[in-house]
């Protein structure tokens, strides 16, 4: 198939930060240099209402719209290559369902989806732990090993957090011996017990023995900048918090963990799996009747 019978779509969540669509945008093209072949920065929702003004006078691409226009342009297939930790519902469900609109009209485009940036059930891939444990290092200065909390977003869905408790597991064994305890913690988390496998919440952790005064590296397990990761954002805001509360803590972040050289090798492997139709998440074939399909593939 040729490269335009095929699009490549790099797909985020999408924000209403200009940072997050930049960062997209310079992922996507530090994979296609990588790659030899065009991968599109397109986010799920919400960057189309950034100004274009902040994105260099070019607006953002939302998937509905990107996916309308390739098939339009007479694209037969759409790669979809997901920059998320894990198995979110953003992937999982939103996506197909666009994709069920997609086909109402354009029923020919078989989408493929590659897996995410972790697969727990994969292969042992140290990649991302290792572009922690270098963001570690290189705030942690001092001779007295750190506590370290290991931070994501949090999630509604514990297939995702589970990534997170991986990563800080293969963190631990890499920093064996020069860490004082490693933590996973979400930034946030939804009321109820249903969403208690999100626990702890560095909040509670930064007022907890071991963790509430000393150096405490927070490894910041995040791949863009913006409302909860930019140095004003929301996790820099509950570590000052901290702070006021703890006057012996210091709290210290770590770089993104999508600042990382680790994530364009990552992501250049999700590309070429894609394209020789291995190591998939699930496809979304055209519709036999009404109604289109998401099947699962294992590799």
């Amino acid at each position: 198939m040729s490269n335009r019978d095929r699009r490549i779509f790099l797909i985020d969540n999408g924000s209403l930060r200009a940072s997050s669509t930049l960062n997209l945008r310079q992922l996507a093209a530090a994979v296609t240099e990588r790659c030899g072949t065009t991968v599109e920065p397109v986010s799920l929702l919400h960057s189309n209402k950034v100004a274009r003004e902040e994105l260099n006078g070019q607006p953002a691409r939302t998937f509905g719209p990107a996916a309308t226009r390739a098939a339009r342009e007479g694209a037969e297939e759409i790669l979809v290559i997901p920059l998320f930790f894990g198995p979110t519902r953003a992937v999982t469900e939103y996506l197909p369902e666009r994709v069920g609109q997609l086909h109402e009209d354009y029923p020919q485009v078989r989408v493929t989806v590659a897996k995410p940036l972790v697969d727990p059930q994969g292969r042992v891939d140290l990649r991302l732990a290792e572009a922690l444990r270098d963001g570690v290092d290189s705030v942690a200065h001092t001779d007295e090993p750190p506590a370290i909390a290991v931070v994501d977003h949090g999630s509604p869905i514990p297939e995702v957090t589970a990534v997170r408790n991986v990563l800080t597991g293969q963190l631990a064994a890499l920093l064996a011996g020069r860490a004082e305890r490693i933590v996973g913690a979400s930034m946030e988390r939804r009321d109820g017990d249903e969403y208690r496998f999100n626990e702890p919440l560095l909040e509670r952790l930064l007022d907890q023995p071991g963790f509430n005064q000393g150096h405490v590296v927070i490894a910041m397990l995040f791949l863009s900048p913006g409302r909860h990761a930019g140095p004003d954002g929301d996790v820099a805001g509950i570590c000052r918090e901290a702070e006021e509360r703890h006057p012996e803590l210091r709290t210290q972040m770590t770089p993104l963990a999508g600042d990382h050289p680790a994530l364009i090798d990552i992501l250049a492997d999700r590309v070429r799996d894609g394209l020789a139709g291995e190591e998939l998440m699930f496809t979304i074939s055209p519709p036999s009747g009404e109604a289109a399909s998401a099947s699962a593939v294992t590799g």
